[in-house]
């Protein structure tokens, strides 16, 4: 019985299992792929404008004589287009080649972030000079996002997309650790003007990068119009159960975890742990959390993607658990780097799972919906956390939030199809898409 339960797992098709040593020298064979490669290349370099912009803008505020109401302002104009034109955005990433829209918002952020710099350097900049900038920036970035989500999918070969995400994640994280101080020492030396005219190059660089990106062209399609191509993609959406379930938990999450962490967490630094440098340590350790994560994805592709992604999402409960329950800072610290970790692998599992189960001509779409569900709740998340947390206190409040994490978490699990969501292995995945080989059968086709 035994003898024939082996020859049984023998015949099955099931996938051999590769070792760490080939999957580490695996990981770098996206860069091999001129295209991705400049796209890894300018993303990584916008990011680094993308990390010091923040602070520059916020002492940009300042120096022009604007306070706490004027700088909200100016962040809520960069998330209020995005929302509402994150769909647009989707349709026109799916009917254009996504590398020119990539172009195209790189090239809009560009131009009004340096006309900001110039009134910056005048003197003559006012508030809602930078209000403005702030707004079309955010609109061009409901355009980016659909098109940059998309286009790893066009370039790269299925069996690679999992190296190839992870690779993006380790740049983008990497760039978060030294972002902030780097912004720091920007405006502190140069003055805010100049750290935004820093953004401003990397965006007008990145640009020129992605204009290089020669995508071949896809499958001619009879455009019914902007509103037929709208609906085509909700309807795709809500088709598929697993998708719009997972979303459902982001809504939820996504907004609980920004007003534990960033609006209350400084919040309870000031209060228990002693000031902003305990706080400091806090966010290091889940900066490094993001990029250990991101790491350990780029060797490790565990196939059964639901519970990874579950599992992920449910460690982010773990650091509001230790400040509800007051935790030593060490205790904090490394519950903050575990949930960075968790954060960092089911993201990047999750961008191969969509990326392999809807088709390019719909993935845009597919993504501008499930970021618009995850975007909305999140100002409803920031204007109640305050008001709850004067109401019960901070504690209470944030163990309230580490227990509705959990249950997001832990509830999708109950549907089958959740349980059961997993990477393709060589047989034919539920969406009717022909699943890629094992990257070990190909790996002797890749350029050395």
């Amino acid at each position: 019985m035994r003898k024939a339960r082996l020859l049984n797992r023998e015949t099955s098709g099931a996938v051999p299992r590769i070792g760490w040593a080939a999957r580490v020298r695996e990981a770098g064979a996206p860069l091999a792929i001129r295209p991705y490669r400049l796209h890894f290349t300018a993303r990584l370099l916008s990011w680094t404008g993308s990390a010091v912009s923040p602070i520059a803008l916020a002492f940009a505020v300042l120096r022009i004589g604007g306070g706490a109401g004027a700088l909200g302002l100016v962040l809520a104009a960069s998330v209020v287009p995005q929302i509402l034109l994150l769909l647009v955005g989707g349709v026109v990433a799916d009917r254009l080649s996504r590398a020119r829209v990539m172009v195209w918002s790189n090239i809009v952020c560009a131009v009004a972030e340096g006309l900001a710099v110039v009134l910056l350097w005048s003197g003559e900049a006012r508030v809602w000079h930078l209000v403005l900038m702030s707004g079309v920036c955010g609109a061009a970035s409901a355009f980016f996002a659909p098109a940059a989500g998309g286009i790893v999918k066009e370039v790269v070969p299925a069996e690679l997309r999992h190296a190839a995400n992870a690779l993006l994640k380790i740049g983008q994280n990497t760039v978060k650790v030294g972002g902030p101080a780097l912004g720091g020492v920007l405006v502190g030396v140069f003055g805010s003007a100049w750290a935004i005219g820093w953004d401003a190059l990397t965006f007008a660089a990145s640009a020129a990068l992605f204009a290089r990106i020669d995508l071949k062209p896809g499958p001619v399609k009879v455009r019914a119009g902007f509103l037929a191509d709208l609906r085509e993609g909700w309807d795709d959406f809500r088709s598929r159960r697993w998708l719009w379930v997972m979303v459902v938990q982001g809504a939820l999450v996504v907004p609980v975890w920004l007003a534990g962490y960033q609006l209350l967490g400084p919040v309870y630094g000031e209060r228990f742990l002693g000031g902003a440098g305990s706080w400091g340590l806090v966010i290091s350790g889940f900066t490094a959390g993001l990029v250990a994560g991101a790491a350990v994805a780029l060797v490790w592709r565990p196939r059964l993607v639901g519970r990874v992604v579950c599992a992920g999402t449910g460690s982010l409960a773990l650091p509001l658990a230790a400040m509800a329950a007051g935790a030593p800072l060490p205790v904090l610290v490394a519950a903050a780097a575990a949930a960075g970790t968790g954060l960092a692998v089911s993201m990047t599992v999750w961008s191969g799972l969509v990326q392999e189960r809807i088709p390019a001509d719909r993935l845009s779409r597919a993504l501008s919906y499930s970021t618009l569900g995850q975007l909305v709740p999140v100002p409803v998340g920031y204007l109640i956390a305050g008001p709850v947390s004067r109401a019960v206190g901070v504690r209470a409040t944030l163990a309230g939030g580490a227990l509705v994490i959990l249950l997001a978490a832990v509830v999708p699990l109950l549907i089958r199809q959740v349980r059961a969501l997993a990477m393709a292995t060589g047989q034919v995945a539920q969406d009717g898409e022909p699943v890629p080989a094992d990257t070990a059968e190909v790996s002797a086709r890749l350029p050395r």
